[in-house]
């Protein structure tokens, strides 16, 4: 076996088409991060399970930063019970064959990059379960800028970390002892986080919510569609406002003349500044065809 191997990188995240990492991540662009940070969880989340994808959500954390959302292209590993003769070989194939240093979790933390967030299943492990503490953390803050991690596990020095200004960690919970009796099995490998599944090079989301996984193939229409839907409601609150319209129809598909509406305010309004990137051909062209009768309005 190898840890962080190119080719299997490749192979498990085979529906990715785009740019990839030096590891063989897929390398979601930076664009599209920033964008996401400006999106809700529940936001992003709607068109994942609209595409089947029902196991990318969990709650259930603490997190080092209460009210600051962490961004980021996953890089995970997975963990599990030390067993002696597991962990010998796997640690000396690390040491000897790919000339790794130090434990398990700092070959991960060695190998970020930009934007990276850590995704580690710890099999729910906090007494000698803290991932990182103050140092490792430092790190990860230095190495990511942006980035953060995601522990199924523990963390410990909570009080360092909290004050690491720009670095959100999202854990089950702390403890003083340090990392032990744990072996790494996977590194870059599908990660399985509580109820959730995370594959390397997808995008993290983490909220207040919980922690979302965001494969990057559906990345960039979550951030679309996110979008889409936050500039709709602020014309929607306005035209309710002024009794425009009423609730049934903003809540109903739009008709045409309502989206010619929509359309005259987003070209001009303030508030539509952020979002001129957007475009709602498709939307109109749908709503043309129903009033036409020539298709089903959805």
């Amino acid at each position: 076996m190898k840890f962080s191997a190119y080719d299997d990188i490749v192979h498990c995240t085979k529906t990715w088409t785009g740019e990839r990492s030096a590891d063989g991540r897929p390398r979601v662009s930076e664009n599209i991060l920033r964008r996401m940070r400006s999106i809700t969880l529940e936001e992003a989340w709607g068109p994942l399970w609209n595409a089947g994808f029902k196991t990318q959500f969990q709650g259930g954390f603490k997190c080092s930063a209460p009210g600051e959302k962490l961004v980021g292209r996953a890089v995970t590993a997975v963990m599990v019970p030390k067993r002696p003769d597991l962990d010998e070989t796997f640690m000396r194939y690390g040491i000897d064959e790919e000339g790794r240093h130090g434990f398990f979790n700092q070959w991960v933390i060695d190998s970020l990059t930009e934007d990276d967030v850590v995704v580690v299943d710890l099999f729910d492990k906090v007494f000698e379960g803290t991932y990182v503490g103050g140092n490792l953390s430092t790190a990860i803050k230095s190495r990511t800028k942006r980035g953060g991690a995601v522990i199924w596990g523990g963390v410990r020095d909570l009080e360092q970390i909290v004050k690491i200004s720009g670095y959100q960690v999202f854990f089950r919970g702390n403890d003083p002892t340090g990392i032990g009796n744990v072996t790494m099995t996977g590194m870059n490998t599908p990660c399985r986080i509580g109820d959730a599944v995370c594959l390397p090079g997808d995008v993290v989301l983490g909220t207040i919510s919980g922690v979302l996984f965001i494969p990057p193939q559906l990345a960039e229409k979550c951030v679309v569609g996110a979008e889409k839907s936050h500039i709709r409601d602020i014309f929607g609150f306005l035209r309710l406002s002024d009794r425009t319209y009423t609730t049934a129809q903003i809540d109903a598909p739009w008709t045409l003349p309502m989206w010619e509406d929509f359309l005259r305010w987003f070209e001009k309004a303030p508030e539509s500044s952020d979002y001129l990137h957007l475009n709602w051909d498709d939307e109109l062209n749908g709503a043309k065809s129903f009033s036409d009768g020539t298709s089903v309005r959805l």
